[in-house]
């Protein structure tokens, strides 16, 4: 899908939110396993950054997080990040949970749609160039 509407994002927030609560959970599991489950001293996060090489137990861990996202909604990671992309929504800042739909304004301009995880709806906008900060509520603006 290219662009999409209002109502079209709107409508798939349910299953986006549920998509993104997979790789969430996927990513968090996946960092403690590289961690051996012990946390970062100088950043106070379970130590994820500046792991080396993946080793058998970060195999076992990114394993076990494919199980458990497929056991609870039968999508696993990989595939809620491909069904993500193939609507071609952009994933902006996975730990916010923070995507743009691609739209159209009526008088032809591109715009993002923009939204995370946690707004009870679809509220936000913003031109390609503004970027987050940019955001503007809804709806979009007679004229562009």
């Amino acid at each position: 899908m290219a662009d999409w509407t209002v109502a079209e994002a709107r409508a798939y927030l349910p299953r986006l939110r549920r998509l993104i609560e997979i790789v969430r959970r996927a990513a968090v599991v996946s960092a403690r396993a590289r961690s051996n489950g012990h946390r970062d001293r100088s950043s106070g996060r379970d130590g994820a950054e500046g792991a080396g090489e993946q080793t058998p137990a970060d195999e076992a861990g990114a394993q076990e997080a494919n199980a458990e996202a497929e056991e609870l909604s039968g999508v696993g990671p990989a595939e809620a990040l491909a069904e993500i992309e193939a609507r071609g929504i952009v994933l902006r800042d996975l730990e916010r949970g923070l995507v743009d739909f691609p739209s159209r304004h009526p008088g032809g301009r591109e715009v993002l749609l923009c939204w995370q995880l946690g707004e009870p709806d679809l509220a936000w906008w913003h031109l390609p160039e503004d970027g987050f900060a940019g955001r503007r509520s809804l709806p979009l603006p007679p004229a562009l």
